[in-house]
């Protein structure tokens, strides 16, 4: 096995630490994108569990949104979930509050915590693929491991 990045490492010693045997994957291929992650690993695209990062307006803090590859983000119906409004996070503000470039967000690990979000729509699933630092690793695990690992609220999305 290659060795791993420091943004790869600190997932995998995140996921040691809360107890998960997950191993991360490196792929050959980019997995930026959902369609890229599902094509490397020969799964359905809705089972990519993808970290899509927002700014609350009030807060000017993150907001993680993990949701099934094959779904767009409502972001009205998330705002009036959380009532707040949901701005655009840019490269620079995703990096810095999570310490991950775009494209490699996991959806723990981060430089602090965030507020999370889960799409109900991936516990149709027996396994889900996350993003795991880097836009070329990955991992897998149950939506509910993913509940418990970010302890984030399961909510619709679309």
């Amino acid at each position: 096995m290659q060795k791993l990045t420091d943004s790869i490492q600190q997932v995998q010693d995140k996921l040691q630490t809360l107890g998960h045997p997950n191993e991360i994957v490196q792929l050959t291929d980019s997995a930026r994108t959902a369609q890229e992650a599902a094509d490397a690993l020969g799964c359905e695209v809705a089972q990519i569990a993808k970290s899509i990062i927002f700014r609350l307006k009030s807060t000017n803090e993150p907001l993680l949104v993990v949701a099934s590859g094959i779904n767009r983000i409502n972001e009205k119906l998330i705002a009036r979930t959380l009532e707040d409004k949901l701005g655009k996070a840019d490269a620079d503000f995703v990096r810095e509050k999570t310490g991950f470039v775009i494209g490699g967000v996991p959806p723990l690990g981060h430089k602090e915590p965030v507020h999370t979000l889960i799409d109900e729509d991936l516990f149709q699933y027996d396994t889900i693929w996350a993003a795991a630092g880097h836009p070329k690793a990955v991992f897998q695990l149950t939506p509910h491991e993913l509940e418990s690992m970010t302890k984030g609220q399961v909510v619709a999305v679309k």
